[in-house]
This record gives structure tokens, sequence and C-alpha cells, in this order.
């Protein structure tokens, strides 16, 4: 018998849940199938599809695994990416961001996977799975909720709970998101806090020429942003802060606001000292180039933040908000950076000003925060926990 590993009451914690499971014979791990839902796919940018390829590459192998996401178009594409089966479920309109795909239910009902891996927020997978009738035993990443599509969630929120209560397991990247979700706060005893993770290794592979390159061409005191040009990440106020900074922004990114971005920065008199770019192909060398990374989000619709690090993985330090998500426990105030209030502009210049006018501090900071992704946020790391808990759900379920 496996002792249970879950508590009565509060969630699992990483450290605990590595040393609680015991590790499941290879025959059996790899005949465990595996189906990852998402929305998207890369090369479709955002910070879910970045964490479901990265963990997609690494547990293939481990477990039979496919992938199942909406495709741009109308109709149902399959490719092998990187050795990943990928299945792009034809997309018949989006309503509320939420893909629209007819497909899907017949494409999770072919599926024999043992576990269906659901990465929510994505209301119509979930409506997709439950109709579909799949008995795979069923698993959430819950990324964040539902923030700004107020009338949607209220509406989905009773068949999100139903989903919720069939889980196995609810997968949570910070112990400060469960505690501020309505919805978490339900299910504390099925959830686990695995925190994203990112190839550390990877961010110490750049090119230097590129690095003092971008250097020659904004100066010595550069502040760096790096996300899609929408409301949460507020983008506006780190736009208004440069008013008040002797120094460069680059943003790197694209979206429905980089046009009203772009007229901000001339309306601010910052223009000449703020750009924006939309096609960057390797982001690496900016990271490096920076002083400061910038972090300006303003909803908890900003649940985790893994571009703070990528930052940090460059030995960056993070001017982050204190939102009520996990943001800040990626990078703490005084540990790794400097966390300001959301939606503030002066505060944002001032910890910008701190940083730039100290070397020292912003070095430390910065040697601190490579420490802190290399210890806590490795993709190593978020794979094996994965891994664990697929093969504890396993067991589980052969018990009963």
């Amino acid at each position: 018998m496996v002792a249970e590993i879950r508590p009565k009451t509060g969630a699992q914690t990483p450290d605990r849940l590595k040393l609680s499971l015991a590790p499941a014979p290879a025959s059996r791990a790899a005949d465990l199938r595996v189906l990852h839902i998402g929305k998207y796919y890369p090369p479709y940018r955002g910070g879910m599809e970045s964490h479901l390829q990265c963990l997609s590459d690494e547990l293939n192998g481990m477990v039979d695994l496919k992938v199942i996401v909406a495709n741009a178009e109308r109709r149902t594409m399959k490719a092998v990416i990187d050795g990943v089966n990928v299945t792009r479920v034809g997309k018949f309109c989006e309503i509320k961001s939420a893909p629209v795909c007819p497909a899907l239910v017949r494409e999770i009902r072919r599926s024999k996977a043992d576990i269906v891996h659901i990465h929510w927020p994505n209301p119509t997978a979930v409506l997709a799975y439950l109709a579909s009738g799949h008995q795979g035993r069923l698993v959430f990443t819950y990324h964040s909720d539902i923030v700004r599509q107020r009338m949607l969630a209220v509406a989905f929120t009773p068949i999100l709970r139903h989903a919720l209560k069939k889980a196995a397991a609810i997968i949570v990247s910070s112990p400060n998101y469960i505690e501020s979700s309505d919805i978490l706060s339900e299910y504390r005893s099925k959830c686990y806090v695995i925190p994203f993770g990112i190839s550390v290794d990877h961010f110490d592979q750049y090119d230097q020429k590129k690095v003092c390159k971008i250097r020659e061409r904004y100066g010595p005191r550069i502040v760096l942003g790096v996300g899609r040009m929408v409301y949460y990440k507020g983008f506006e106020h780190l736009v208004r802060a440069m008013k008040l900074v002797d120094g460069h922004l680059i943003i790197i990114g694209n979206g429905p606001l980089r046009e009203h971005l772009g007229q901000l920065a001339l309306e601010c008199g910052v223009a000449d000292r703020v750009a924006f770019l939309t096609e960057v192909d390797d982001v690496r060398p900016y990271y490096h180039a920076a002083d400061v990374f910038a972090f300006s989000s303003v909803m908890r619709s900003e649940a985790f933040g893994i571009v703070q690090l990528e930052a940090m993985a460059c030995g960056k330090p993070v001017i982050n908000t204190q939102l009520n998500s996990g943001v800040t426990f990626v990078s703490p105030h005084g540990v790794s950076g400097l966390t300001v209030p959301p939606a503030d502009s002066g505060a944002l210049a001032n910890a910008i000003n701190q940083l730039l006018d100290h070397p020292h501090r912003r070095a430390e900071l910065g040697t601190k925060a490579k420490m802190r992704v290399a210890n806590q946020f490795t993709v190593e790391k978020m794979v094996q926990r994965t891994f664990q808990l697929y093969q504890h759900i396993v067991r589980q379920n052969g018990e009963r």
C-alpha cells in the first residue's frame, strides 16, 4: 500500500511530494498514456503555451504522450513537433478568448489515455472532456482564474466545480494562488504545488556579440519588459514611469495594445527612449544586455510570470508588482528584486532608479535571482514532480 500523501487540509508541497513517492516500475511508467489538452501550442506565443511545450518535451519518452490543442484555422492537423505528437483541432471561432473546436470531443473520446491533463483556463476543453465521457483519470494544471471575463466566469463556475470534483489532482504553480483563489480554496486537499520551471542552462548560452550591439544601440541603462501587449501586463504604467527614469526601455512582444502604447510614449515625450520590438527570434541577448527587468502586471490574470524566471536565470534583478497571485512567490521583495504597488508609475520609476543608480545592489540581487531559479524553478524539478504525481495517481487508482 502507498501511504496517503495528501493532507486533509492544506496544499501538497513539492518537497513532501518528492519524498513521499516511490518510483514506479520502469515498464509501467513507459506504458503510462497521458493526454495533455491546452489552448494552443508554439509557435503561438504565451505563458501557457510555453509551459505546455516545455513540459511535453521533457515528459515525452517518460510516458506515452499526446497533446491536443486548437488550430488557428478550421481544419484539424496532426504533426510530430520535436518528437511530441500534437493534434491541432480545427477552430470554428473564439468566444471570450476560448477557442471553439467542435471536433475536440471526438479527439478526446478516441484517446486511450490513462490520464487526461487539462491546462486551465480553457472552458471549451473542460466541456469537451465532460461531453466525451472519457474514463481516464483527470488532472488539472490551474494556470489562473478567469479574471476579466466576469460573465463567463459566473456562467461557467458550476461546470468547472463539477470537473474539479472529478479531478484526481490539481497542479498549482504557487501556494499564493491557492490562498487567493475562491475556486481553489474549496479543493485544497487536491492541490499540489509544482512551480513552473525553465532550463537554466539554455539562458546561459547566448551570443555576446549581440549583447554588445544592444548595449551600443540603447546605452548603459537598459530596462527590459517582455510579454504580450494586453490589458493585464500594465505596460502603460511602465511607459509612463520612463518620464522619471534616465535610461532606455525595451519592450519585447506584440498584441492589441501595441499602437496605443506607441502613442502613449509619444504623448509622454519618451518615444526616443522606448523601443517596441515585435519580432525577436532570440530574447536571451536582450536579457543579458539589460540592467533591470520590469514586470509591471496589474491584475491577477498574471498568476506566475515565467518571464521573471528567464530574466532571473540571466542574473537580472526583477521589479514586479504586489498582486494577489504567485508573482511575488517567483521573485520576493528584497530577495531577487523589488516589489511595488500595481498600476503605480511613480513607484515603478523609483524602484528602477534605485537599481540603475546602485550597481552593487543591482548585482547582489541579480546573483541571488539566478541562485533562486537554480534552486527552485528548474524544468528538471518541474518534470520530476509532475511525473511522480502521475505515478501516484495510477497507484491510487489501482488500489481502489
